[in-house]
């Protein structure tokens, strides 16, 4: 049968068929999919405009691909019409080293560098802006420029993908998400947003002392919400913060911005101490043990870096 079905898809594929491509992949079970019909499905979906969609099946065979140039140039492009500029930046270069030379993929190579900003063009923080988002220890710029590298921090899986992770925020998303949440949010989660917006990272425990036992225990997160609404699991979306404030009674004294695989517990920001124009804390709250708070870290960058690998 597959024998039979890739000369057809290719066929499609010719006559500009794409809606055929797809209703015929997705009518064989994902589990028996091979990387050739997921490649064929995803350069479907990017016909199609389905960009997201695309970049999902693409990341289900990741591993096969990242040495296929081919697989590359594919991600790359869904990457580049979803204005995730890096992320298809990072993939056209894979693309370039693994066929070197090929004018479609320097094509898309300038294009993206074109709409990345070089160093000269990068503004210095406005003032006010920086002191408003200060660190309490009383070094802004650590909010700013930060050596946390964000490239192996994501676990893209198709579960990530389906539920967590958009687009990258625009500036007036990112203020009308702030309006509806009545919080800023930590510039250092902003720029985290801004590379990979919400998602499922590698490392999802975080140690806690126990002043019983002198040991760690530790907080285990599920996933990272992003900003936006499009995904159920984002700041506004169907299971944010807002919705489980309102309706499940946690606590309003900041943002819930890490779900956790209990779904009596979450991960948020404390903003009694630092107000709206400070650095918020990271704590725990458990609604079955009625709500009670675990200071976790002074910042949102220093709970990222407090992440282990369970």
């Amino acid at each position: 049968m597959r024998d039979k079905l890739l000369p057809q898809l290719e066929a499609w594929h010719e006559e500009d068929e794409f809606e055929e491509i797809v209703n015929a992949v997705v009518e064989i079970p994902a589990e028996e999919r091979d990387y050739e019909l997921v490649n064929h499905l995803g350069r479907a979906l990017n016909n199609l405009e389905r960009y997201e969609e695309a970049v999902e099946q693409f990341q289900s065979v990741a591993e096969e691909g990242k040495v296929d140039p081919l697989w590359q140039y594919r991600i790359g492009f869904a990457y580049y019409y979803l204005d995730r500029y890096e992320e298809a930046l990072r993939a056209f270069e894979a693309a370039d080293r693994l066929e070197p030379g090929d004018e479609e993929i320097q094509e898309f190579l300038e294009l993206i560098r074109d709409k990345l900003p070089g160093p000269e063009e990068e503004a210095a923080p406005d003032p006010a802006d920086v002191h408003a988002r200060a660190y309490a220890d009383g070094t802004p710029e650590a909010a700013l420029e930060s050596d946390v590298d964000f490239t192996d921090l994501w676990e893209d899986s198709d579960l990530a993908i389906r539920q967590y992770v958009m687009a990258p925020p625009t500036d007036e998303l990112i203020a009308s998400v702030e309006e509806e949440l009545v919080f800023r949010l930590p510039t250092f989660y902003v720029q985290m947003m801004k590379q990979h917006n919400g998602g499922i990272p590698h490392s999802r425990s975080f140690p806690v002392a126990d002043p019983g036992s002198g040991e760690n225990e530790h907080i285990i997160i599920s996933g990272i919400l992003g900003i936006g609404r499009e995904k159920r699991h984002s700041l506004c979306g169907e299971a944010g913060s807002r919705f489980r404030i309102e309706q499940e009674g946690y606590p309003e004294f900041g943002v819930i911005i890490c779900d956790c695989p209990s779904e009596s517990e979450v991960v948020m920001l404390d903003y009694r101490e630092s107000g709206n124009d400070g650095e918020p804390e990271v704590v725990h709250v458990d609604k079955a043990n009625n709500y009670a708070i675990t200071r976790l870290a002074p910042s949102f960058e220093a709970f990222i870096r407090g992440l282990v690998k369970e």
